[in-house]
């Protein structure tokens, strides 16, 4: 049996996300999906749910739930203190939560963003093969508001105990490793060897669309302009201002300011939890 979960508070930003929708580049849609792609998948594994069910990501506010029955959830991700009607429960583990009682899922202490997963996951209609909302294109549920009802998935009938579940702790420093290029001949030497020694901070303007940085800019070599031209995940691209801007998964498939490198997938988890003002650090890799 189903149920679901009306938002009592929705916080700053909350949406719901799963993996993702791989594949369709070519059509102009970015991949989106959960920022911290590796607390997503530890939430689910705690309640037996695929390592794709959508959850729902908050952005450093939290946001707070009522399900119509009851239902056990995990809180992961950034770490913030939880109550159950006011009542302390756990981060980072199964919360029993009953029916009616709200969770609030509080705001940040370290780190942006955290997840909430439920059993089945949040089942609201799939589009193009993802329930992730995309805040660039439109696509999929739009943020949550007071007062929205989320239908909830069938859940596993004997989840896996768990007796340890390690979370990685938000960076105190971002460390970026950077492949050069396509367009890394666009810049000056001088501007290179600044990129991979100075220490950027992350700029309160940052989101899910990329992660903007505040530090010396890069000049580029005299010439022309960029026709537009494809952008993947990670990517490393350099507006007017000279200040680089790391695409994460609500990134626009195409754009024409010069790309001089491109971030592993892998480490852009820790830059979904890098919050305003933490130092960032590009090295060769």
């Amino acid at each position: 049996m189903t149920g679901t979960l009306t938002v009592v508070r929705p916080g700053a930003l909350t949406t719901v996300q799963d993996a993702g929708r791989r594949g369709h580049a070519h059509l102009g849609v970015p991949r989106s999906g959960a920022l911290d792609a590796p607390a997503l998948v530890l939430a689910n594994r705690l309640l037996g749910n695929t390592p794709d069910a959508a959850a729902l990501e908050t952005t450093l506010t939290g946001c707070a739930l009522r399900p119509d029955r009851a239902v056990t959830v995990v809180v992961g991700g950034a770490p913030c203190p939880v109550t159950v009607d006011g009542r302390a429960a756990a981060w980072g583990a199964p919360v029993r939560v009953p029916a009616g009682a709200v969770l609030d899922v509080g705001a940040v202490t370290a780190g942006v963003r955290s997840y909430v997963a439920v059993p089945g996951g949040i089942a609201v209609t799939p589009v193009l093969g993802s329930r992730s909302a995309d805040l660039l294109s439109g696509l999929g549920p739009d943020p949550l508001r007071a007062g929205d009802v989320l239908p909830l998935g069938a859940a596993v009938p004997h989840p896996p105990r768990t007796d340890l579940a390690p979370w990685p702790a938000p960076p105190a420093e971002l460390t970026l490793p950077l492949r050069l290029g396509p367009r890394a001949d666009w810049f000056t030497a001088a501007a290179l060897r600044t990129l991979t020694s100075a220490t950027y901070r992350v700029s309160q303007h940052s989101n899910r669309i990329g992660l903007r940085t505040e530090g010396p800019p890069l000049a580029r070599v005299p010439g022309g302009e960029l026709p537009s031209e494809g952008m993947v995940l990670g990517a490393v691209q350099v507006p007017p201002d000279g200040r680089p801007v790391v695409f994460l998964h609500d990134h626009p498939t195409t754009g024409g300011y010069p790309v001089v490198g491109v971030v592993a997938e892998p480490a852009l988890a820790a830059a979904a939890q890098a919050a305003a003002g933490t130092p960032v650090r590009f090295v060769p890799g």
